[in-house]
């Protein structure tokens, strides 16, 4: 029984190699796709560019739901999602943890009207260039251009998506966010709407690669939680300064805990 158990083990873990393998080349040929063929042609039929950025976005969001659903179909991962119903709304400042690479994916895929930061590397990349400019995401480079920028978004409606921490959890699990969202929370008297996310096992974590896959499949948990009002953190004449300082450390202790809440 051992044996048969560890033969079984072994076939799932290495057909979770196969499939995970596939589903990073679908990734990628589909980014290709879409900045060779399907933008390219969105740009010559639409010539609004507000109307071609949501465009763009909308096709984005259904790729990345159908490829959430792909890796589900192969057997990489399952998903639970709970809270949806609140991002059913507009002008949201959505932050999360962020635990994996593909993180990312989630949430475009489930956030109407989604906007987001994106590393500046992006979109020079054959894969990802394309997609990123012909949705008009944020570019990283500025400074305080850059809460500029993603203030402007957010008076326009958009949802804007940020992972405070800048980058993935270590593996420690230890959570350290940076001031920049808390920085865009209280310029723009925005209230946050927090997204924790979990995956368990860990796997597509920082510094992991992609091929050691997990004992089993990999289980997300993405739960949208009640809105934290800026209010409280900027009421009582403290400056901006103090309160973006202070919103960062809630921030830092409110994920902190709710990942050891389900630990």
């Amino acid at each position: 029984m051992h044996k048969l158990a560890a033969v079984r083990a072994g076939i799932s873990i290495g057909w979770r190699t196969i499939a995970t393998a596939f589903s990073f080349a679908a990734f990628g040929l589909g980014g290709l796709l879409l900045r060779v063929l399907v933008f390219p042609m969105l740009h010559v039929l639409v010539w609004r560019r507000e109307t071609r950025i949501a465009c763009a976005r909308f096709i984005i969001r259904w790729s990345f739901r159908l490829y959430i659903g792909l890796m589900r179909f192969l057997g990489v991962l399952r998903y639970d999602l709970r809270g949806l119903d609140k991002l059913q709304r507009g002008g949201l400042l959505i932050l999360a943890n962020h635990p994996t690479l593909i993180d990312t994916i989630f949430l475009m895929a489930y956030v109407k009207q989604a906007d987001c930061i994106v590393k500046s590397d992006l979109w020079n990349n054959a894969f990802t260039g394309g997609p990123v400019r012909a949705a008009g995401y944020i570019n990283n480079t500025g400074g305080a251009e850059l809460v500029d920028a993603c203030l402007a978004s957010l008076a326009r409606g958009n949802n804007l998506i940020i992972f405070p921490e800048g980058t993935r959890t270590p593996y420690s699990g230890e959570v350290v966010l940076k001031r920049g969202a808390a920085n865009i929370a209280v310029r723009g008297r925005r209230d946050v709407t927090p997204v924790l996310i979990r995956c368990l096992p860990r796997t597509l974590g920082k510094g992991e690669p992609w091929w050691r896959v997990p004992a089993r499949r990999a289980h997300f948990e993405i739960a949208v939680e009640d809105d934290l009002a800026i209010d409280e953190f900027t009421g009582g004449g403290a400056s901006d300064v103090m309160a973006a300082r202070t919103l960062t450390t809630h921030l830092q202790h409110y994920f902190s805990g709710k990942q050891e809440q389900h630990a």
